[in-house]
Parts: C-alpha cells; structure tokens; sequence
C-alpha cells in the first residue's frame, strides 16, 4: 500500500532554487513582512506580493486567476483575520468565515496550480484550553477549546487538516507550523486590541512620555507565557520549506519562559520609564501557564537566535521610529 501521509516526499529543494518564484500571503503583517525580509536576506529574488486591495483572498474567482497567471512556485500563507480576545468575541462570524475563505481559496488554488509546495501557518490557540504542558503537537483536538477564541482556533484546525488531506489524496507537499506568541517590528500597538506584549511597552512609552508616577498592570504577574521574536519565527519558515515535509504541523517556538511580571520589568526597562509598576490582583490573570514544547523542531535542527531582551530592544526602537514619530 501507498504511503498516503506524503512522507516520501523528499525536502531539500527550496534553498537551492533562489529564483523561483514565491507567493506570501499577508507580507504586510507582522508574520508576513518577516517572511519577506527573510527571504531577501537569503538570497531569493522572486517574491510575488500582493495588498489586501490588489489581491481580496476571500474572493475565489480573484484567487483562482491570481495563480492561474502567476503560477508561483512556493506558497507561505501569513494571511489571516487575527485580534485579542475582544476581536474575537464580538465578531465571532468574521473570524471563522474570513479564515475558512483566504485557507481554502488559497491551498486549492495552489494545488491546481502546480505549486510544489506550501507552508501554513496557524496559532498556538488551536489547542485545547487544558492542554498538558509544554503542548505537544499530539495535544490537538484532544479538549475543548479556549471559548474566546474558538471560531479563529477552528479555522486554524480546519487548515492544519486542509494540508493533511491534500497530501493524503493527492501526495501534495503541503506543510503546517504552529508559532507561540509573536512580537517585533510590524506588531499591533493600538490600545485596544493588541496583545501584551506591545500593550505594556506602548503604555510604558506614554507614561515616560507624560512623567506618569505609575503604570497599573492586569493582574498578579504570576502567569507563565512563551514569546517569540518574528523573525525568528521566519527563519523557522525557511528551515521549515527546506528540511520537513511530514504529515503533522510543527510547534515553532522558544521554549523560554517569562512570567508576566518578568516581562513588564524587562519592557519598563528597555522602555527606560523611572515610576511605579502596580498590579491589580483584582482583575483576571488568564491561563496560569502557555508552553509549547518545540523538541520536534529543535530534533530536526532548528533553534531560535534571538534573546527576549534583545528582541525587546528592537521592537522598541522599531516602535519609535515608526508609529510615535509618524504621530509627532
């Protein structure tokens, strides 16, 4: 009997082939624009790139013709509907229907196109909410889910499986990676809806800005959360379209841990704000711990580069040239 999981198809090829042409979907986000300069630094010098306006990956017509005319060769598919918990529970139709459309437009069209092969990339959220930690890939669709996040986790699971069927009934290369939390150059700051990361830096960066006394933070400071930088998650991309070409999705993440209290001492630091750090315990701490256990990646020779307070560093100088200035 055929080996139906795709196992025999032989990774290797992808760095030899500097030329060919490269499709990434969503290169203007946080994920994608990282891709991007990671693969300019590696040398490839045919990356087709396409904004929301000249490309809608909702629209399977635009996508079908897209391909059909510019038949790339490699697929990263970065695009994604994506928001904090508050996104996600007032539009919960959004998030399932916008993913389920750009996943599904974009692996058939890829296929059918003769791509040779593609790289997903979903979210650590895709497990369930009482996962063992660290995570193991095996943990999915083991529980329930997270309830706030559900309808995107869905439309992640949906793709991870999308790539495990092509490749069981057509022997398609199609791959999956699973990034912890992300932060660097390209995150959301906004105040509202963006994560914790770039949440606590910004509101550091304003209280120094206004001689703040003190900056409140959510909570005890006691969970435990993994943070990746960026662009070490794209040089996992590249690693990842060069060396695997295995049926099941692969954690991407640092394997280092940072207390949310250790976070905000290394923002208010990097940030340079002199005041006060107050928690209030009376608000919600989340999920006590969120690992990933990355030893299937790292097996495969793959270890992140960048330190948190370096990568802290960046963003933060990232974060001044580019959104306080362009206020000022």
């Amino acid at each position: 009997m055929a080996d139906t999981t795709g196992s025999e198809m032989k990774p290797g090829l992808f760095m030899s082939e500097k030329s060919a042409k490269i499709f990434v979907a969503g290169h203007r986000g946080l994920v994608g624009s990282a891709i991007v300069r990671k693969l300019q630094e590696s040398g490839f010098t045919n990356l087709i790139l396409r904004t929301h306006s000249e490309l809608d990956l909702t629209n399977q017509a635009d996508v079908e013709s897209f391909f059909s005319a510019e038949k790339p060769a490699y697929v990263i598919l970065a695009a994604a509907k994506v928001g904090g918990i508050h996104a996600n529970n007032t539009y919960p139709a959004d998030f399932i229907a916008v993913n389920l459309q750009i996943q599904t437009n974009v692996i058939h069209s890829a296929y059918t196109n003769g791509v040779k092969k593609l790289l997903f990339l979903g979210s650590s959220c895709i497990y369930p909410k009482f996962a063992p930690q660290p995570i193991p890939e095996s943990a999915l669709l083991t529980g329930p889910l997270e309830p706030t996040n559900e309808w995107y986790a869905i439309a992640k699971i949906a793709g991870i499986k999308m790539c495990q069927a092509y490749r069981i009934q057509h022997q398609w290369d199609a791959i999956s990676g699973m990034p912890t939390n992300l932060y660097g150059p390209n995150d959301n700051f906004h105040p509202e809806n963006s994560h914790v990361l770039p949440a606590l830096m910004r509101r550091f960066h304003e209280a120094k800005a206004n001689n703040a006394e003190e900056v409140v933070v959510w909570g005890s400071g006691s969970p435990l959360r993994e943070f990746l930088h960026v662009d070490d998650l794209a040089d996992a991309c590249v690693f990842l379209m060069e060396k695997y070409s295995g049926f099941e999705h692969v954690n991407v993440g640092s394997g280092v841990e940072v207390t949310i209290k250790e976070l905000a001492e290394l923002v208010k630091e990097v940030v340079g704000f002199e005041g006060k750090l107050v928690w209030d315990c009376t608000k919600p701490d989340g999920t006590p711990r969120k690992l990933m256990d990355s030893s299937k990646l790292a097996s495969l020779g793959w270890t992140p580069k960048v330190s948190i307070r370096d990568g802290l560093r960046q963003t933060y100088d990232w974060y001044l040239e580019n959104v306080v200035q362009k206020k000022q």
